[in-house]
């Protein structure tokens, strides 16, 4: 069973990865940008999770979780520096 829904799960996360990058590079607003490169990181970790149920290595768990914590801070960056007045 597994077998099957790996490769799906991958698969759809890497389209919706490349849908969401694709966001980025068209995004008309900076606050457009940032939700993206947030779901961009979210997904990404969403596939370093999948791989890990598929391969077993509990080393990926370390990986998404590195992405994770940094995606995070990137995220509260960007943020307090759209609240401070963005690009001048």
């Amino acid at each position: 069973m597994l077998n099957t829904v790996i490769p799906i799960t991958l698969a759809t996360l890497a389209v919706a990865a490349v849908i969401t990058f694709a966001r980025v590079l068209l995004g008309p607003t900076l606050p457009d940008r940032v939700v993206s490169i947030d779901l961009v990181g979210v997904l990404i970790v969403g596939i370093t999770v999948v791989a890990a149920a598929g391969t077993g290595v509990q080393a990926f768990l370390d990986v998404a979780l590195v992405i994770a914590l940094i995606s995070f801070v990137g995220t509260v960056a960007y943020a307090r520096y759209i609240e401070r007045g963005g690009p001048s």
